[in-house]
């Protein structure tokens, strides 16, 4: 394929996409989606559609997943309360997986060559990312629910890591919090300093340990993570 043609079918993808979250939207809209966003509501929202509620919450979680603002964890919640636990889980990771997998395919094909050619020893985005590392990021930040499940997606599809990895890391993340949001009916606050500090003790590992592994690609964590390999050519 050449460069024009590959570039015109990425912004085909990405009008594509557009226009079905955008589609969605409407849906939900028309039919009278709760703007509150109250676990309670949405529940009786999805009720009252009958048949088409389940899908309906597998569409609100990948608009939330794919476009980003729309809060997910109350959406969870809502799912346990109209469908029950198990169904309610099902559901939401089948949404949200469908979304995550949109997010990190268009993330991909948009700016990980771009990446990989300026950052091509990077443990994270270079040509031999490390798995290990890369898959751990992706287990750790879906575990935690103060990340964006969205920017996360985006963030994984310009690194290194695979497909494979990248949708195996996030079912494993993201099932625990599923399971307690869908399970407690409602979407319980974590308490702000408690939020903060994960956030930036998540982050500051997460951004020090690449530019620590660089230098010390012979280390025994190094190895663990399969990053004392030289890369091809040298």
């Amino acid at each position: 394929m050449t460069i024009p043609a590959a570039w015109a079918f990425r912004a085909g993808l990405l009008a594509t996409v557009t226009a079905i979250m955008a589609g969605i939207w409407w849906l939900l809209q028309v039919l009278g989606l709760p703007m509150s966003f109250s676990p309670s509501g949405i529940a009786e929202w999805f009720n009252s559609q009958g048949k088409l509620g389940p899908l309906l919450l597998m569409l609100l979680m990948m608009l939330a997943v794919v476009v980003g603002p729309i809060p997910t964890l109350p959406v969870t919640a809502a799912a346990g309360l109209a469908f029950g636990l198990l169904p309610g889980v099902l559901l939401t990771i089948i949404g949200a997986m469908t979304g995550a997998m949109i997010a990190f395919t268009l993330a991909r094909l948009l700016g990980r060559d771009a990446l990989r050619a300026r950052l091509p020893t990077n443990p994270l985005f270079g040509i031999q990312g490390s798995q290990r590392l890369l898959f751990l990021t992706v287990l750790v930040t879906r575990l935690v629910p103060i990340f964006s499940f969205a920017l996360v997606s985006y963030a994984a599809g310009v690194t290194a890591i695979t497909t494979g990895r990248f949708a195996l890391g996030t079912v494993v993340g993201m099932l625990p919090m599923t399971l307690v949001f869908a399970g407690l009916g409602r979407a319980f606050e974590l308490h702000p300093l408690l939020s903060i500090t994960a956030a930036v003790v998540i982050l500051s590992v997460m951004t020090l340990l690449p530019w620590y592994l660089s230098r010390r690609r012979h280390s025994r964590l190094a190895r663990w993570l399969h990053l004392d390999d030289e890369p091809p050519g040298e």
